[in-house]
């Protein structure tokens, strides 16, 4: 038996006027709020902003314009406040600072809002655009409220207003439209002209102050919003900040890989030299076990300067990685692990994650999986990784977790192991949290974005 769905209600007319409705007291409050906004920020900004102007001969001058900016930006955010009272969407924060990563000093801080066109806007939304729009909306805000109101209610207080001649009004209606209020006194007539008002301008008044709001809301997003260039200033200022990062920890393992070849196969190369140099003295000197003796240790030295090598390789580029993929290395490490390693690792990873994020990945979780050795005092660890999707239209994030039940107290403190994590993160524009209170399980995740063509998009 095919069971036929019942067809969704549709929105009716009364419906949606009814949800118009609910929105009329924040209708209503907004433009009285914004009108007083609006004067004061005008009678604030224009004070600070043309005194600077007028002192901008002086050196107090250029500190004054640049602090009506600051103020204006501060009367913007205000602004956008308040607009949340209308039900309307929220109009996102702008990217204030255009500036580059690294430009500092006195003059480029003090400058900066100078530099930035929010700034402008926000001074120019400030001192003219909404005193203008507010006071209009203000108005026309208040007269619909004051006729629908009174209108409705002028049976009960116009009673109570002395009339003397007052009420020739509604005598003079009554004798213009005989066939219509013939026989009715002027009170009678004007109680229901108000009234016909007050229905007229009630039932309109939803739509007439949604109106108004939703022009403000135009005039802020437009204004005080957040533009397309906001997003490409927070992208390149992403893309410097990674590349600073990654040149860092660039840089901080080329000096551990020096001090380590320096400490490592170098030492065992000098000291193969000099047995080489020795066993050939011994064996021009013809004696053999002496000879025998100083070549089997410079075997020995050979070798292992020979593994250390390979170990130093390793720790460049794995050769377990570049051969198998990620989920094996990362299944290697936890097999190497002194501490058990439970791995939970998604299927398809290796297809979803490019050579470079690869690398960063082993070596992040080589070296968490070392700290928890030698510093957590843990049982058990759990190693989770997997590609995630943020939202829709969004590009896909790696996520790893490593996770310990040892006694915490990891910091991510300047100098030490997990900063270097986490600029070598960084570097692939990533980000590495640690939560690991003192005395409690520490957690380490790791995210990266994966651009489309790695991530198979």
């Amino acid at each position: 038996m095919t069971t036929i769905a019942a067809p969704l209600p549709r929105a009716t007319f009364w419906r949606e006027y009814a949800q118009l409705w609910r929105r009329v007291p924040g209708n209503a409050v907004y433009p009285i709020a914004a009108f007083v906004l609006a004067m004061l920020s005008l009678s604030v900004l224009a004070s600070l902003f043309f005194t600077g102007i007028g002192l901008l001969v002086l050196v107090i001058g250029l500190p004054l314009v640049v602090g009506a900016m600051l103020v204006a930006r501060g009367f913007a955010i205000a602004d956008r406040f308040l607009l949340r009272l209308t039900g309307l969407p929220a109009i996102p924060e702008p990217e204030w600072n255009h500036d580059t990563p690294g430009r500092t000093g006195f003059w480029a801080v003090l400058t900066r809002p100078l530099r930035t066109a929010h700034s402008w806007t926000a001074l120019v939304h400030g001192m003219l655009v909404a005193p203008v729009v507010s006071t209009v909306s203000f108005a026309i805000a208040v007269t619909w409220l004051s006729i629908s109101l009174g209108g409705w209610t002028y049976w009960f207080w116009g009673g109570f207003i002395p009339r003397g001649n007052g009420g020739a009004w509604g005598r003079y209606v009554a004798d213009a439209v005989p066939w219509v209020f013939g026989g009715w006194s002027s009170w009678n007539v004007e109680v229901v002209l108000y009234l016909i008002a007050g229905v007229l301008f009630g039932f309109t008044l939803p739509w007439v102050l949604g109106g108004l709001a939703a022009g403000q809301h135009a005039i802020a997003r437009g204004m005080l919003g957040r533009w397309e260039s906001d997003d490409l200033a927070v992208e390149v200022r992403a893309e410097a900040a990674a590349r600073t990062a990654a040149v860092r920890a660039e840089e901080r393992e080329l000096r551990r890989l020096e001090r380590d070849i320096h400490d490592g196969p170098q030492q065992r190369l000098v000291r193969l030299q000099l047995d080489l140099a020795a066993l050939e003295r011994r064996a021009a000197a013809g004696d053999a076990d002496a000879a025998a003796e100083l070549a089997a240790e410079a075997r020995v030295h050979a070798a292992a300067a020979l593994d250390e090598l390979r170990a130093l390789s390793a720790g460049v580029a794995p050769p377990l990685l570049q051969d198998r993929g990620l989920t094996a290395a990362l299944e290697a490490l936890a097999l190497a692990s002194a501490v058990p390693v439970r791995c939970e690792l998604a299927p398809g990873l290796d297809a979803g994650v490019g050579s470079e994020v690869a690398r960063t990945v082993y070596f992040t979780v080589a070296e968490l999986l070392t700290n928890v050795t030698k510093h957590a005092g843990a049982r058990g660890v759990t190693l989770r990784a997997g590609v995630v999707q943020p939202a829709p239209g969004e590009a896909p994030v790696l996520e790893v977790v490593v996770a310990d039940d040892g006694h915490g107290g990891a910091r991510l403190v300047s100098g030490h192991g997990l900063e270097g994590l986490t600029e070598r993160v960084r570097g692939l524009r990533g980000t590495l949290e640690a939560h690991s209170p003192v005395g409690g399980p520490t957690t380490v995740q790791v995210r990266i974005p994966l651009p489309s063509a790695e991530s198979g998009a």
